[in-house]
């Protein structure tokens, strides 16, 4: 292939040594094989570090291992940035499986459309499936609907904003659009998300709208609103 750009695959990680070993098998399986993985450690007390060792038996030099204290998911996202030398990048939480051919299908999609600065996909979150939609910039604007796990032109990254806890993958899409920078839908389910994970908040679109009082609707709203304000939207 003319274009057979390097990517980066950051995976930050918090006492989840028990589930990361699917993620690690499913990159070691990608029909793309110029990548590198970065596992960034935020701080676990678990034995990630002896799952680690064990994988990179498998990796070699393309799998890279950093420990910090504990900051959340987005410095230790930023701190994996850091340590990338892909001119793509690929943000895969550690409770995430690729199809063998996600990245070769995100890369290729890039490459055929210079003008975009990311690509997102369909995906799975245990039986459940979040079709998505094409990028559209009215409808970002209304809610958050591009999972973190995107392919991103690395030029283009802004870098995640350290004081947002919540809604970090919408926080980060609104700042690529004011910066010009758009993404691309590729109308397939590419991976999976294993239940129990950072999206395990989501509730159904029903109950947020008939149960304002629950603590989850309460917290998501107020993360809402943080966004919002933030963005002037």
């Amino acid at each position: 292939m003319k274009n057979n750009f390097m990517i980066s695959i950051i995976i930050p990680i918090y006492n989840q040594a028990n589930k990361i070993g699917e993620c690690l098998e499913s990159i070691l399986l990608q029909t793309y094989k110029n990548n590198e993985v970065i596992v960034v450690n935020d701080g676990s007390t678990d034995d990630i570090k002896k799952v680690i060792e064990d994988y990179k038996l498998k990796f070699g030099d393309k799998l890279k291992f950093i420990s910090k204290d504990n900051e959340g998911s987005n410095p230790t996202r930023n701190r994996g940035v850091e340590e990338a030398t892909g001119n793509f990048l690929l943000f895969c939480d550690a409770d995430i499986v690729l199809k063998p051919d996600m990245l070769e299908k995100m890369h290729n999609t890039l490459i055929n459309n210079p003008e975009k600065s990311f690509v997102f996909s369909s995906f799975k979150y245990g039986l459940k499936t979040f079709k998505l939609f094409p990028y559209d910039i009215i409808r970002l604007k209304q809610m958050p609907y591009i999972h973190t796990t995107s392919l991103i032109r690395r030029e283009h990254f802004p870098g995640f904003d350290n004081k947002i806890k919540r809604l970090q993958d919408w926080d980060l899409w609104l700042t690529m659009l004011e910066q010009e920078h758009a993404g691309i839908w590729l109308d397939e389910i590419l991976f999976k998300v294993k239940t129990g994970g950072h999206i395990s908040t989501w509730l159904p679109t029903i109950v947020y709208k008939l149960m304002p009082f629950l603590g989850k609707v309460k917290k998501y709203n107020e993360s809402v609103r943080i966004i919002k304000e933030k963005h002037g939207i």
